[in-house]
C-alpha cells in the first residue's frame, strides 16, 4: 500500500519457510518506511490466521520497537527466547496499519532437531499491489539436507479428538501444526454430522486458492432471494468497493475480490440471519527471479566496492551472504551498506581490505547469484616524480621526488651507475621526500639520473641538461653584398648554416611572417646535427624576399637575416605592331617587357617570316637598343609577321606574340571619272570609278572630302572608308558652290586625290515626273467583297511631287479608302472591300506646272442572286422543258452560266442535270414515268454559284399525254421497319491513317441513322464524318489514334421500329 512498506529480517533470515535448530533463540525484524506517514504506524504479530501474539507476550515471546529519525524507518522486533521448541513452528503474519493504509507479510517457521545441521532458508513474500517501497521477498538457496532417521508416525487427528479444547494450542505447538483453525473445523465436521441449512442452498467451498494479482469469486446460493446477506473477512464486515464487488444473480450471491494480494489471504464468512458459512482464501505468491547477475570484482585495499544485482520486481527483498554468513544491517555495522533502487539491489563495501576477500551470494525466492571479490595490496604511489633539469655552468641542480610511504628508502643512479654522496653531490631523505643535490654544475654532470625505491619494481628517471647559448655561423662573403644571395631562376639554392649551443637549439626559418616548414617540398629546411640547411629547388620569382633564421634554447637566442634575390631572363616584349609600310619596307614598334628579370635590358633581337611559313629569319645579330625598327628588303604584296626578343645579362627572353600580318606595298593611283549624280538643297550624290593602278594590296575603301570654292580647308564627309563607288554627301549649305574630291585607301595609305573639275551649286534640280504603273493595274483590278485591296504605285520626279487621288473624276474623300505617299511611291488600301468601292481611280502627280496621271479600274464582285422565276414550259415523253430569267443581282459581274438539279419526291435527294448552262432554258431528260419531280437552278459568275437556287415549286407527273389505263388495283403498302442488309465488320487499322466502316440498311419511311461509340452517341465531332448514300451508311474516322479504338454501333430508327448492328475497331501502333 502506498506510504507503508515492510522490510523483514531474522537472525537467520526472514522467509516464508524458515528452518531453525531446536533449542536456539530467534528474532524477527520488520522495518516500516514511515517517511510519508503523519503518525506512528501500528504493528500486529499473528500466528496462523487468527492468533494475536500480543496477548502471549512474556518470557518466551517478547516485542521491541525503535525509530530512526534520519531514515524515518520504524523497526518492530519479535523475539522467541528460552529455546525454540517444536510448538513454535507454524505460519506467522505481521500486519502494519496507518489510518486507511495497510501492508502485511507472511512466513512459515519449521523447527529441526538438534543434529547440528545447517539449514538454508527460502523466503516467499509479496505484499502485492498494495505494498510500499519495502517488500517481503527474499530467496535463499536450499542446500541438500542429510537424511534424517525415521521417526515414529503420530496420528494428530486421534490426539485432537481425545484432547480437551484448552489443550489444542499446546498440541499445535508441539506437533508443528500451522493451520490449527482449519484442522479444528475439519475435526468439528468429523465429530458432528452436518445438518441441512435453511438459509443456504449451496454454501462456500472449504477453501479457495488464487494467484497473486488475479481475481477470485466466492459464490453461495440462498433459499430466499430477498434475504439480506453480509460478507466478513477475519470477522470484520466487508464493504463494497472497487476491490470487493458484490453481485446478485437470481439465488446466487457472489463476492468478487480483484487483484488479490497477501492481505487477502484470510478467513471469509457469508452471514444470512443467524446462519453462516465459512471458507479460507489462500494467495499464492510468484517467485522473484534475478534478471541481472553479480559480476566478479578485482580491486585494491582501500577502494570502494559495489555488488549490484537486478530482480524481476520492484520492492522485492533479497538476502546477501559472504562465505555462507548472512550480511544484514545489524551484523554488517558500518562496513557494509545495502541500497535499493527500484529493481536494483546494491551491496556497498566502503573501504575494501584483505579480510573482504571471498565469495558473495545474493538470494531471492526464485534464484541466486554469486561473485568473487579479490583485494590486492596497494602499489607504491608516486606523489611527485623527478623532472628534467636544465642548468647553466656553476648553478645548482636539485632532483626531488615524493612517494606515498615514508618508510621507503632508495638509491640514486647516474647513467646506470650508483651515485655516492660527496662534497659535490648530496643525498637526503626527509619523510616521504627524497632529494639529490648537485652543487656547482659542470658539463660532466649532464646525464640521466634515476631513483629506485628499495623493495619495489619501480624507478623514477630524469635528465640533467647543461646549457650553452646558441650561435649562428653564417658566411655570405662570397655573394658580394652582405647577407644577399643571388640565384638564377630555375637553379637550386642550398645554404648550409652551422649552429652551436647546448642543449641543441631549436631552428626556425621564416620568410617575412611565414614559417618555412621542415617538410618535403620545393622550399624546405633540412636539419642535421649542428647544421641547418635552407633549400630552394628550381628557384622562382616568388621565392625572392627577406629570410631570417632564429635559433633558441633555454640559454638564449640568436638571429640572422638575409635577402634572396631571384634573377631571370626578361619577359617577352609587348604590343608588337606595324605602323607603316613602303613598297619593300615596314616600320615596326613595340613596348619593353613588363619584367626585366631583375637585370637591366641590354637590347632586342628581331625576326620575321611570311604568313603561312614556319621559317623565321633573323634581322639582326647585335642587340638593337631602340623599340622602333625599320625592316627592309621585303617583297611587295607578300604578307609578313614580326616577333621580338628581349636580352639582359641572364639571357634571351621568350619571343613576343606575333604582330598582325602586314604587307609591304605602295599606295594605289587616284580614283577616276568622278561625276555628280544628283543634287538637292542639302545633299550631293557623287559617282566615280576605281583607280587604274591598284596593286597587290587592293583597296580598303574610299574617303570623300569637300570644301567651299576658293578655300583649301577640306572636310572629310565619311568617318570610315566606303567600299562602294558612290556616296551622297549630306548637310551641305544651300546655294553654296562646293568642290569635292575622292581618295582611295589601302594598307599602304592614301592614294592621290581625284577632284571635280568645277564647283557644284547646292540646289534642287527640276526632274521629269513619271508614274510607273504596275502591269496588273493596267487592266481591270477585280476583288471579292470582304477582301483587302492594297495598291502600290511607284513614281519619280524632282522636287518631290504633289500626289492626289480621284474616284470617278471626283477628289477621293471616302474614309474607308486610305492612301499613304512617300518621295518615290504611293499606296491605296481598303481593309474590307465593298461593292461601293468599285469604280475608276485616278492618280495625279504634279511638279510645279507639270503633271502626270494614271487610271486604275477597280471592280468589287460577289456571288449572284437566284434566277427568277423557274417554270416548266412543256412535258413530253420522258422529258421536261424548263425556262427562267437571269437574276436581278448579278454580283457586279457577268453571269457565266447556270447549274440545273432535279429531285425525286420519294427520295428527296438532288442530282445535277446540267452545269455551266449558258442559256436561260434547258430540257431535262431520262425522267421516270409516274414519278413526281422538283427542279432548281443556280446562277453562276466568277465568284461561284449563287447561295440560293431558283426552285420550281410545281410538282408534275411525267408523260400526262400518254395515259395507260390500268385495271384498278390496290396499292401495296411498302412501309416497313428498318433492316440492315449488310452488317458492320470488325476491323484492325494502323494508327495515323484515315479509316471507314460501312453497312447497308433499308426501311420505309426513310429511317433516322444514329452512330455510337461504346454506346455513346457520336455528335458533331469533326473527327468523324457520317454519310448516307441510297441506304449505304459510312462512318469515316480521320487519322485514327489509340483512343479511337472500341466498339462502334449503328442504329436505324423509323415509325415502325428500329435495328442495330455493331463491330469492333482495333487501332494498333506500327512497329519500326
Amino acid at each position: 500500500m502506498n506510504g507503508v512498506g515492510i522490510q523483514t529480517s531474522s537472525s537467520v533470515l526472514m522467509s516464508h519457510r524458515v528452518s531453525f535448530l531446536a533449542g536456539k533463540d530467534i528474532s524477527f525484524v520488520a522495518q516500516v518506511d514511515s517517511s510519508k506517514l503523519t503518525r506512528k504506524p501500528n504493528m500486529k504479530w499473528l500466528k496462523g490466521k487468527w492468533l494475536d501474539l500480543g496477548s502471549k507476550a512474556g518470557k518466551h515471546l517478547q516485542f521491541k520497537e525503535s525509530y530512526d529519525r534520519n531514515t524515518k524507518v520504524c523497526m518492530f522486533i519479535l523475539c522467541i527466547h528460552t529455546d525454540v521448541v517444536d510448538g513454535d513452528a507454524g505460519g506467522y503474519r505481521c500486519e502494519v496499519t496507518s489510518k486507511d493504509k495497510c501492508d502485511s507479510c507472511t512466513f512459515e517457521v519449521s523447527v529441526q532437531g538438534r543434529s547440528g545441521e545447517r539449514h538454508l532458508i527460502t523466503l516467499f513474500g509479496d505484499a502485492g499491489e498494495d505494498a510500499g517501497d519495502l517488500d517481503f521477498s527474499a530467496l535463499l538457496k536450499k542446500r541438500e539436507k542429510k537424511q534424517e532417521e525415521p521417526k515414529e508416525e503420530v496420528d494428530v487427528w486421534e490426539i485432537l479428538k481425545a484432547a480437551k479444547p484448552c489443550d489444542y494450542e499446546k498440541i499445535a505447538f508441539q506437533y508443528g501444526i500451522t493451520d490449527l483453525r482449519g484442522m479444528l473445523k475439519r475435526l468439528k465436521k468429523m465429530k458432528v454430522e452436518p445438518k441441512k441449512s435453511d438459509a443456504f442452498l449451496r454454501k462456500l467451498d472449504p477453501a479457495y486458492s488464487v494467484d497473486k494479482g488475479k481475481k477470485i469469486q466466492l459464490t453461495v446460493e440462498v433459499a430466499d432471494p430477498d434475504a439480506p446477506i453480509k460478507w466478513l473477512k477475519n470477522g470484520q464486515e466487508i464493504k463494497p468497493s472497487a476491490k470487493y464487488v458484490f453481485e446478485s444473480v437470481g439465488n446466487k450471491r457472489i463476492l468478487t475480490i480483484n487483484k488479490c494480494n497477501l492481505s487477502d489471504d484470510a478467513a471469509y464468512e457469508c452471514v444470512i440471519g443467524e446462519e453462516k458459512c465459512f471458507t479460507e482464501v489462500f494467495v499464492k505468491e510468484p517467485p522473484i527471479t534475478i534478471t541481472k547477475l553479480l559480476d566478479d570484482v578485482h580491486t585494491v585495499v582501500g577502494e570502494k566496492v559495489e555488488f549490484e544485482v537486478e530482480v524481476s520486481e520492484e520492492g522485492a527483498s533479497v538476502k546477501w551472504m559472504k562465505d555462507g554468513v548472512e550480511l544484514n544491517r545489524e551484523t554488517a555495522g558500518s562496513k557494509y551498506r545495502f541500497k535499493k533502487d527500484g529493481k536494483r539491489h546494491i551491496l556497498i563495501i566502503n573501504e575494501a581490505t584483505k579480510e573482504d576477500i571471498g565469495m558473495y551470494h545474493v538470494f531471492t525466492n526464485g534464484g541466486e547469484s554469486k561473485a568473487e571479490l579479490e583485494v590486492e595490496d596497494k602499489e607504491l604511489e608516486v606523489l611527485q616524480s623527478i623532472a628534467d633539469l636544465t642548468v647553466k655552468a656553476a648553478e645548482q641542480a636539485v632532483f626531488k621526488c615524493e612517494v606515498s610511504d615514508e618508510k621507503v628508502t632508495g638509491k640514486w643512479f647516474k647513467d646506470g651507475v650508483e651515485v655516492q654522496p660527496s662534497d659535490h653531490i648530496k643525498i637526503t631523505h626527509v619523510g616521504r621526500t627524497h632529494k639529490l643535490t648537485i652543487d656547482d654544475v659542470k658539463p660532466s654532470d649532464a646525464g640521466d639520473y634515476t631513483f629506485v625505491p628499495d623493495g619495489y619494481a619501480l624507478s623514477l628517471s630524469a635528465k640533467l641538461n647543461f646549457l650553452d647559448p646558441p650561435k649562428i655561423h653564417l658566411d655570405t662573403s662570397s655573394t658580394g653584398n652582405k647577407n644577399t644571395i643571388t640565384v638564377v631562376a630555375g637553379n637550386k639554392l642550398r645554404l648550409d648554416v652551422e649552429i652551436t649551443g647546448e642543449p641543441a637549439p631549436t631552428v626556425c626559418w621564416m620568410k617575412g611572417d611565414k614559417v618555412v616548414a621542415e617538410a618535403e617540398g620545393r622550399v624546405r629546411v633540412e636539419s642535421r646535427k649542428a647544421l641547418s640547411s635552407f633549400v630552394i629547388e628550381g628557384a622562382e620569382k616568388e621565392d625572392e624576399g627577406h629570410y631570417s633564421i632564429t635559433v633558441t634554447n633555454p640559454a638564449g637566442e640568436d638571429k640572422a637575416e638575409l635577402f634572396v634575390k631571384i634573377v631571370d631572363v626578361p619577359n617577352p616584349p609587348e604590343n608588337v605592331k606595324c605602323t607603316s609600310v613602303g613598297e619593300d619596307s615596314a616600320m615596326i614598334t613595340w613596348d619593353p617587357p613588363a619584367f626585366d628579370g631583375g637585370v637591366p635590358i641590354k637590347g632586342y633581337l628581331m625576326e620575321r617570316k611570311k604568313v603561312g611559313s614556319s621559317r623565321w629569319t633573323k634581322l639582326n645579330f647585335d642587340v638593337f637598343e631602340s623599340t622602333t625598327y625599320e625592316a627592309k628588303k621585303m617583297i611587295e604584296g607578300v604578307l609578313y609577321e614580326m616577333r621580338v626578343f628581349a636580352v639582359n645579362g641572364i639571357g634571351i627572353s621568350q619571343p613576343s606574340a606575333n604582330s598582325k600580318p602586314f604587307m609591304p606595298i605602295a599606295p594605289t593611283s587616284e580614283p577616276t571619272r568622278l561625276t555628280v549624280d544628283d543634287v538637292t538643297d542639302t545633299t550631293c550624290a557623287l559617282k566615280w570609278r576605281p583607280p587604274e593602278k591598284i596593286g597587290a594590296g587592293g583597296i580598303d575603301g574610299y574617303i570623300i572630302e569637300y570644301c567651299k570654292e576658293g578655300s583649301d580647308q577640306w572636310v572629310q564627309a565619311n568617318e570610315d572608308p566606303v567600299s562602294k563607288t558612290q556616296y551622297r554627301v549630306k548637310g551641305l549649305p544651300v546655294g553654296e558652290k562646293m568642290l569635292f574630291r575622292v581618295v582611295a585607301v589601302n594598307i599602304a595609305g592614301r592614294s592621290p586625290p581625284t577632284i571635280l573639275s568645277q564647283a557644284v551649286t547646292i540646289r534642287e534640280i527640276m526632274g521629269q515626273r513619271y508614274i510607273r504603273l504596275p502591269r496588273h493595274l493596267r487592266t481591270k483590278f477585280i476583288k471579292v467583297v470582304g477582301e483587302k485591296v492594297n495598291l502600290f504605285i511607284p513614281f519619280q520626279g524632282k522636287p518631290r511631287p504633289i500626289v492626289t487621288w480621284f474616284k470617278d473624276g471626283i477628289l477621293l474623300e471616302d474614309k474607308t479608302v486610305g492612301t499613304r505617299t512617300s518621295d518615290v511611291d504611293t499606296i491605296l488600301f481598303i481593309r474590307s472591300a465593298e461593292r461601293i468601292h468599285s469604280g475608276k481611280y485616278t492618280l495625279s502627280v504634279q511638279i510645279e506646272n507639270m503633271s502626270d496621271s494614271a487610271d486604275i479600274d477597280i471592280q468589287i464582285v460577289e456571288k449572284p442572286g437566284p434566277p427568277i422565276p423557274v417554270r416548266v414550259t412543256d412535258v413530253w415523253g420522258f422529258n421536261a422543258a424548263l425556262e427562267w430569267k437571269p437574276p436581278k443581282d448579278n454580283g457586279n459581274c457577268e453571269i457565266i452560266g447556270y447549274t440545273i438539279q432535279k429531285s425525286d419526291m420519294k427520295t428527296k435527294e438532288w442530282f445535277t442535270v446540267y452545269e455551266h448552262n449558258r442559256r436561260p432554258s434547258c430540257t431535262v431528260s431520262d425522267l421516270v414515268m409516274g414519278n413526281e419531280y422538283s427542279f432548281r437552278v443556280f446562277s453562276e459568275n466568277i465568284c461561284g454559284l449563287s447561295d440560293e437556287p431558283g426552285i420550281n415549286m410545281l410538282n408534275f407527273s411525267s408523260c400526262p399525254g400518254l395515259v395507260h389505263k390500268l385495271p384498278p388495283f390496290k396499292e401495296m403498302d411498302i412501309n416497313c421497319s428498318p433492316k440492315f442488309t449488310a452488317p458492320l465488320v470488325d476491323r484492325s487499322v494502323v494508327a495515323g491513317y484515315t479509316t471507314a466502316i460501312s453497312c447497308a440498311v433499308r426501311g420505309h419511311p426513310k429511317p433516322q441513322i444514329i452512330w455510337m461509340k461504346n454506346n455513346m452517341i457520336i455528335g458533331e465531332d469533326p473527327k468523324f464524318r457520317m454519310q448516307n448514300n441510297q441506304g449505304v451508311l459510312t462512318l469515316n474516322i480521320r487519322k485514327a489514334s489509340l483512343f479511337d479504338g472500341g466498339r462502334y454501333s449503328c442504329r436505324a430508327v423509323n415509325a415502325h421500329g428500329q435495328a442495330e448492328v455493331e463491330c469492333k475497331l482495333e487501332v494498333r501502333v506500327p512497329k519500326y
